[in-house]
């Protein structure tokens, strides 16, 4: 009898220099069929040299962390290694924080409160290409600091069809193509039409700035 196949594997590199904590989210992270640890990083130094030499699918980085900290270790990762995607997992709820991954160019933002299954989700949904914050800041933090939209974008949001301001939102709420196709029952070469076509009327450039927008619109208030 042959073997059945083996999924493909997001390959996740962990970060955080708490040995307890890299232990239990490795053995979390491994429990899934479709991840797979392949380093851990107790500073952002070692980090990124493992990310250069390994070229992961994700990063999980704690901010915290002996010499180079996680939000510069964010900056050096997303320039060196492109394809990694990052996603912050930290304590942290302040404000000041936040901006400091966005910035440097983290895809997600997961507070260590969160549930196993939040995290999961999060790491599934940078991986595919989109953008994941945390649901307890989404609403109340991130809309603070978020820059506003340019003045003409609320009337270059009446352009939009009721379709193409859907599938922002649900860019916006971090859901991959592939997802949203399914969700709306449409091809995923629909989704990017739509995407590509409400992002030039908004005059928006990024899935970033996708979910800049929306919080400024308030439509990922929980």
């Amino acid at each position: 009898m042959e073997a059945a196949p083996r999924l493909p594997r997001l390959r996740i590199l962990l970060a955080d220099d708490h040995t307890v904590v890299r232990e239990g989210l490795v053995a979390l992270l491994n429990a899934q069929p479709d991840f797979e640890v392949v380093a851990e990083a107790a500073d952002g130094q070692t980090a990124c040299d493992k990310a250069r030499q390994l070229r992961p699918d994700v990063a999980v980085m704690d901010i915290s962390m002996p010499g180079l900290n996680g939000a510069r270790a964010t900056e050096v990762l997303t320039r060196d290694c492109p394809d990694t995607k990052v996603l912050a997992l930290t304590v942290h709820e302040d404000k000041g924080y936040l901006r400091l991954f966005v910035q440097a160019g983290a895809s997600g933002y997961v507070l260590k409160r969160a549930a196993s299954h939040d995290l999961i989700h999060a790491i599934r949904t940078v991986a595919a290409g989109g953008i994941y914050l945390d649901p307890a800041l989404a609403g109340g933090v991130l809309e603070r600091f978020v820059r506003k939209p340019a003045a003409s974008t609320s009337l270059k949001e009446q352009d939009l069809s009721e379709r193409e301001a859907e599938v922002v939102r649900l860019i916006a709420k971090g859901f991959s193509n592939k997802e949203i196709a399914t969700q709306l029952d449409i091809s995923t070469k629909t989704v990017e039409t739509y995407k590509s076509r409400s992002m030039e009327k908004l005059g928006l450039s990024s899935r970033s700035d996708i979910v800049s927008y929306a919080l400024q619109r308030g439509w990922m208030e929980v």
